[in-house]
């Protein structure tokens, strides 16, 4: 079982260049994470050709995107944020399959410095929806 803080230190090290990305891969498929919910479905967002489903590491870097989003002018001032707690590999073999569409995880994307992107390739999601694979469909159905 991972745990988010050694998830985000994974992703501090890849973006300073250090470390193995697959074991950044490996953490997030080990570790529990909080996916905000919106009308009955996770929040995602579309960036790229790409919908991004929002994980965060922890309450505190959720708490950060609720505030972002709140200072954007999005509506959501006073609103409670409900969340599921979902683990990445659940999030990564389950979920992006089923959306249908090319598919990644964001975690942390209110933290412009602790951030990082899961995209929809091969060592990451299935191949069946890996937009880099062979015979990949890129999640289209």
């Amino acid at each position: 079982m991972g745990s988010p803080t050694a998830l985000a230190e994974r992703m501090e090290d890849r973006r300073g260049g250090q470390g193995d990305p697959r074991d950044m891969v490996g953490e997030l498929r080990r570790t529990l994470v909080l996916v905000p919910v919106d009308s009955g479905g996770l929040w995602t967002a579309e960036f790229g050709g790409v919908r991004w489903i929002c994980a965060f590491t922890d309450e505190a870097a959720l708490a950060r995107f609720a505030l972002a989003r709140e200072a954007a002018g999005n509506g959501t001032a006073g609103r409670e944020w409900e969340f599921s707690s979902l683990w990445g590999a659940r999030l990564l073999d389950e979920i992006v399959p089923a959306m249908g569409v090319p598919a990644g995880v964001a975690v942390n994307v209110a933290d412009p410095d602790g951030s990082m992107f899961f995209p929809p390739v091969t060592g990451i999601v299935p191949a069946s929806v890996a937009v880099d694979a062979p015979t990949g469909n890129g999640g289209a159905r």
